[in-house]
């Protein structure tokens, strides 16, 4: 109980810093969005959650506790229907540990080339791409107590110009017991910094425009600033309560310290029936400040065909004037 207060208080800090936000200091921005529909439904608290591959986007020792091979997919329609796509493989490999691998993509679809002088179109269509690939690991050190480490390539593009980073997450999971706390804590997106480039910022240049006769059609290059990653520290707790048999409400509360934001608190709840109904609610990211995001739910439904084990999971998150978002993730283990 001494343990449970210390966290609580933690947590209540890191809520009531105030700090300057540091919104757009950063690239990346589409590593932050959660892909899993079982978190999100949680309201993505979920630093100490394990049992499936894409537990790993929130804590990188999740992947220690995986006791199956398995393949997880995730679509989203997001926000101004950008187009989401999440997928995740995981290899157990007994003693050694277990491997997993991710891809993230977001897609904005064509969108018109606008100009000041053809403000209804150019003709042209262009469209941001952004890729993720990650490879990580995770091992059980004790039957309580996991780590886990993921590398990351990451690539943004826009039209012609594109920017690569590479960052690393790592985090810990440990579990008091079996039925009792969970302890969480991971930092994400710790890497280079990425730098735009391509023939968008290719240009002719007129270094004196009201002098004729000079050579009015200089090539030139635009150069653009680096930015980092959008480095994420999360640590949180989480509490299975066993209300009758096969029945269990998971409990979770996360806190946030994110590089380019201000501070703030997630908490969510499953409540599982027979390890095959599941209902789910939770709030995200409070005390955020200036904040569009909040109330969560989600269900899902576990089932098994011979050797494999399915998973179908469903998530709807507010978000305030940008109206909502929808997750779909489906999963299989062998």
């Amino acid at each position: 109980m001494k343990l449970l207060k210390i966290v609580c208080v933690v947590l209540f800090c890191a809520s009531a810093m105030n700090a300057q936000t540091k919104t757009g200091t950063s690239m990346g921005q589409f590593l932050l969005i959660e892909p899993s529909a079982r978190i999100a439904g949680m309201g993505n608290a979920g630093v100490t959650a394990y049992g499936e591959i894409q537990a790993v986007y929130y804590n990188p020792a999740a992947a220690g506790y995986l006791r199956q091979h398995g393949v997880q997919f995730t679509h989203s329609s997001w926000l101004a229907d950008i187009s989401y796509d999440f997928a995740a493989l995981a290899l157990n490999l007994g003693s050694l540990g277990n491997f997993v691998a991710t891809v993230t993509a977001l897609n904005s679809g064509d969108i018109e080339v606008r100009t000041v002088d053809q403000p209804l179109g150019t003709g042209e269509l262009y469209s941001v791409k952004n890729l993720a690939i990650g490879l990580g690991y995770g091992r059980q050190i004790s039957d309580r107590f996991s780590v886990g480490l993921q590398l990351t390539y990451v690539q943004e593009t826009i039209w012609h110009v594109s920017s690569l980073a590479f960052g690393i997450n790592v985090g810990t999971l440990y579990r008091v017991s079996d039925d009792g706390l969970h302890l969480g804590a991971s930092v994400s997106n710790v890497g280079t910094r990425g730098k735009y480039d391509g023939s968008d910022l290719r240009i002719e240049f007129d270094r004196n425009p009201a002098k004729h006769g000079d050579n009015s059609s200089l090539p030139a290059i635009q150069y653009v600033e680096d930015y980092p990653l959008p480095i994420l520290f999360r640590v949180g707790v989480g509490y299975p309560i066993r209300l009758f048999r096969g029945s269990v409400l998971r409990v979770a509360f996360d806190a946030f310290h994110p590089s380019d934001n201000t501070e703030s608190i997630s908490l969510g709840a499953e409540w599982e029936y027979d390890n095959l109904l599941f209902f789910r609610t939770g709030y995200q990211n409070l005390f955020l400040q200036d904040s569009e995001v909040g109330l969560t739910f989600g269900g899902g439904i576990r089932s098994s065909l011979g050797p494999y084990a399915l998973s179908i999971d469903y998530a709807w998150a507010d978000h305030g004037r940008l109206t909502e978002t929808h997750r779909l993730t489906l999963g299989v283990t062998f």
